[in-house]
């Protein structure tokens, strides 16, 4: 773990040296000061003697003054360090997601990726910038003081060894027990960004089915479970305060009792008492600085390890060496292909299946629900990969591509359509980054989306606020097939994306494909028989098998599954969108 966050500080490594550098020499400064006060005392002030005052005074002054700018410029840099350690964390992080697969993001929740880069960020960068002054300067000056008392008597030093004793004992104590409660806090904290953004993102179902109430009452629970948790850790963290000041008074209570009897016996000068008392509030002071540490150190310890889980992740998808990056045609072949979203251990999604599809052809794919429609085609674009099989395109399995050429050539229309804020340009534009406004213009004369851009006061300059709640579920589906259509890709997959266009709507869209992209392989996921029985061949699916594959009049004939889905569509008039009458074996 270690290891994995430090090789994040990167560009940071001079800023992350020189901070302890300059803390070292601070707590050099401070050190000596106590010694030169010792000087004043005995050599000057006791003697009589104005001119030693004044020179040790002057030296105190320098050396002061050395000690503020040696702080300065190590909590400059300390600060620039951990600020950069942070920005470099979040940045891998994010880079790391982006080279996930689907499989990868499932183990994860979303919440619980943003904690990961927000709040268990936050904790390591204030960790590190402790580390850098505080873990630094807090042993120094222990280690400083102790030799400094020491030289000045050995005996009375001895207090210091046994309330070093005590108080590493003490945090020992409170550390493992606190160490596993920080580690439930933070998965806590996912549960509660879960509630929040599941809470936000769906406002408006929330308020249509008045939820209100009862999204506050899981919100409230989510919120007193993080409570209960941290009451119990600062409870076990608050015994560190008490043990400390137990620890300080007791040092200088021994040391004002034994001081005075040696400073009698004329074995300690005043000075050296006096040098002493600031040297055991250092060693004090620099006790509980390392207790405060060791606290930051626990909580952080459960953030850098959920960290690391996300930067250590392996992408179950990698390359090839010498991958493939030009897809030839938009031939598609599935060869005996098995797929279970666990790789093998759950149950299977997809089972033996065998496909040949020609390029050019429009392909319809129906089926009832969970029948395994959206994972088949999500296996064209590798956005999974197969447990056994392979699926090729263009003649290749898609395993030797580079994955970005695939997908660029292989257009994918999901299931759930998402646009981002932006203009409709800037969204249009994930088809093709340089794409002119022409060529957006004529997608979306391909997709029917051009008709009501045009209605909008700034057209293709309309803003689309997050997640495209400005605009309908039909226009946001027609924008997200213009964006597709802007790749000109060999193989067009629409996954249920017509599902809120109206059937005639969505009929121009079918003939303005089959008019003007003749050459790309179409693939239409659909629930509705209107909306595939013009394809060239309709796969039907049942329980992640192949049940049919054939025309649609060839199906009504002779497929069982596919006859009662039509009847049942065109018993209310022959519309898909009037209710039917009645749904046969959970196949709508």
């Amino acid at each position: 773990m270690i290891k994995t966050l430090l090789a994040q500080v990167k560009e940071y490594k001079t800023a992350s040296i020189l901070a302890p550098l300059f803390t070292g020499l601070e707590v050099l400064m401070e050190v000596l000061i106590p010694f030169v006060t010792a000087s004043i005392i005995d050599k000057g002030i006791e003697t009589g003697n104005i001119s030693q005052v004044y020179l040790y005074g002057s030296l105190m002054l320098v050396m002061a003054f050395l000690s503020l700018l040696f702080g300065i410029l190590a909590g400059r840099y300390a600060a620039k360090a951990s600020s950069g350690l942070a920005c470099n964390l979040r940045d891998s992080i994010y880079e790391k997601i982006q080279t996930f697969s689907f499989s990868n993001i499932d183990k994860y929740s979303t919440a619980g990726l943003v904690t990961r880069m927000t709040t268990d960020v936050t904790n390591m960068q204030n960790a590190y910038q402790m580390i850098l002054r505080i873990a630094v300067r807090a042993p120094l000056m222990l280690i400083c003081s102790m030799v400094m008392c020491f030289f000045i008597s050995v005996k009375l030093s001895s207090i210091f060894l046994v309330a070093i004793l005590i108080l590493s004992a003490a945090l020992i104590f409170i550390m493992l027990r606190t160490t596993k409660v920080f580690q439930e806090v933070f998965r806590k904290y996912d549960d509660l960004n879960a509630s929040v953004q599941e809470n936000v993102s769906a406002i408006r179902v929330v308020k249509a089915f008045v939820r209100e109430d009862h999204e506050n009452r899981k919100f409230q629970k989510a919120a007193e479970n993080l409570y209960a948790l941290f009451v119990k850790a600062e409870s076990n963290l608050a015994l560190n305060n008490p043990v400390m000041m137990f620890v300080v008074y007791g040092c200088i209570l021994a040391l004002s009792w034994f001081g005075a009897q040696f400073i009698v016996a004329g074995n300690l000068s005043t000075g050296n008492l006096t040098s002493l008392f600031s040297y055991v509030m250092n060693v004090l002071m620099s006790l509980m600085m390392l207790s405060m540490v060791f606290v930051m150190i626990t909580m952080s310890a459960a953030s850098g390890k959920r960290i690391t889980e996300v930067l250590n992740e392996i992408p179950d998808m990698t390359a090839p060496k010498e991958p493939e990056v030009q897809v030839a045609n938009g031939d598609i072949d599935f060869h005996h292909v098995t797929f279970s979203y666990k790789h093998g251990n759950g149950e299977k999604t997809l089972s033996d299946i065998n496909l040949h599809i020609h390029s050019g052809e429009t392909i319809g794919i129906i089926g009832g629900t969970g029948c395994g429609k959206s994972s088949l085609v999500s296996l064209i674009s590798r956005l999974y990969d197969v447990d056994e099989g392979s699926v090729c395109v263009g003649g290749k399995d898609v395993r030797f591509y580079d994955p970005e050429a695939l997908r660029n050539q292989v257009a994918v229309v999901l299931q759930k359509n998402v646009l981002f804020s932006g203009t409709i340009l800037d969204n249009l534009r994930w088809g093709k980054e340089n794409a002119s406004e022409e060529e957006c213009s004529e997608a979306c004369r391909l997709a029917c989306a051009d008709e009501f851009i045009q209605r909008f006061p700034d057209k293709y300059n309309t803003w689309i606020e997050q997640g495209g709640s400005n605009v309908s579920g039909g226009q946001k589906q027609r924008l997200c097939i213009a964006r597709a259509l802007l790749k000109k890709p060999k193989v067009l997959i629409l996954d249920d994306s017509t599902s809120a266009v109206d059937t005639a709507t969505d009929s121009k869209i079918r003939e303005s494909f089959a008019k003007k992209i003749p050459g790309t392989t179409k693939l239409i996921v659909a629930q509705r028989i209107s909306s595939v029985q013009d394809a060239d061949r309709i796969l039907v699916l049942d329980n992640g098998r192949v049940n049919g594959f054939d025309t649609h009049e060839n199906l009504l004939k002779e497929n069982q599954i596919y006859r009662e889905i039509y009847e049942a569509q065109t018993q209310g008039g022959g519309d898909f969108d009037q209710p039917a009458p009645e749904e046969k074996d959970g196949v709508r």
